[in-house]
């Protein structure tokens, strides 16, 4: 039974934490999404669409899965005539790049910079959508959709801020549900020794990235639940296992290209485009993006310690 209180009160702890942090800006990105600031952002946005392949109109589905998230960006694409390489392009864009501003500001509770993340996860988007359009010659035929999702539009102040507690009440809800269930069986895997089985299991892919097997755990949450929820356990590895500022972001730029694999890749399938390929192309980025940056980090840290050893003489 101690297990079990213990896991409750760090889920409660835990959603508490992050909750603090999606609640305020889901009301104020809901808010901001009914004004004219989304539609200033498109009007941006759509002279650069034809350097990836897109008509302008596109801007709208990756502003809006930026601004709010992927239901509304895919909402978006459901209600317009594009092509399967078009809808295809913008699919893998928005699995690396949605909700931007409530997952980055989620990762700043762990220590890392939103900028950072907000960095990452646009290059990756407007890159692979460049070279997707490069590449690919096929796809021209016209996509076909499974169904059509409502556009939610609301008029009226009141109502607009009514949405948006509404919302951001049914977000926070959402993730009380899985981090708190999720906390208490992370409680009974370390008081029953799983979790070091499942560490040592894990130790070979964790060592491929360059981080140190005490990642594990947050990599498994982030690639199964989504970057939210892997920021919870993340949350609770930096207190308790002493994660390294590196593995830190190690972990994060792995979960920002790869995250919550399942729901994210399913939820592309009313689209009619393939979804497997999608997939391999976030597993594919993410291992070789974090790889690399590992790499670079390691050789900058090595280079760092010569020139200290060198003053020190």
């Amino acid at each position: 039974m101690s297990s079990f209180k213990k896991g409750l009160n760090v889920g409660l702890q835990t959603t508490w934490t992050l909750g603090k942090v999606i609640f305020p800006i889901t009301v104020l990105v809901t808010i901001l999404s009914q004004t004219p600031v989304l539609q200033l952002l498109m009007k941006a946005l759509t002279p650069m669409m034809s350097w990836i392949g897109l008509p302008g109109e596109a801007a709208i589905p990756i502003v809006l899965g930026n601004f709010l998230n992927l239901y509304a960006g895919i909402g978006a694409i459901l209600t317009m005539e594009l092509s399967v390489k078009e809808v295809f392009i913008l699919a893998v864009m928005l699995s690396f790049s949605h909700n931007l501003i409530i997952e980055s500001t989620v990762a700043t509770r762990v220590g890392v910079k939103f900028s950072v993340m907000v960095a990452v996860r646009l290059f990756l988007s407007f890159f692979s959508a460049f070279v997707i359009n490069l590449v690919w010659k096929g796809g021209s035929e016209i996509a076909s959709y499974g169904f059509i999702t409502p556009t939610e539009e609301v008029t009226g102040w009141f109502n607009i801020t009514i949405l948006g507690l509404e919302k951001a009440f049914l977000g926070t809800l959402q993730l009380a549900l899985i981090v708190i269930p999720l906390m208490i069986a992370i409680q009974y895997m370390k008081d029953w020794h799983w979790l070091q089985t499942f560490s040592k299991w894990m130790e070979p892919v964790t060592k491929l990235l360059g981080m140190e097997k005490n990642t594990a755990t947050t990599l498994a949450a982030g690639l199964l639940f989504g970057l939210a929820y892997g920021a919870g356990v993340m949350i609770q590895a930096v207190k308790e296992d002493g994660v390294a500022k590196k593995d830190l972001y190690l972990a994060f730029i792995f979960l920002v290209s790869c995250h919550a694999v399942i729901e994210d890749t399913l939820i592309f399938i009313p689209l009619g485009i393939p979804v497997w390929p999608l997939l391999l192309v976030r597993l594919i980025t993410a291992i070789i993006l974090t790889i690399v940056i590992a790499f670079i980090w390691k050789r900058y840290e090595g280079k760092r310690n010569i020139v200290k050893e060198e003053g020190a003489s």
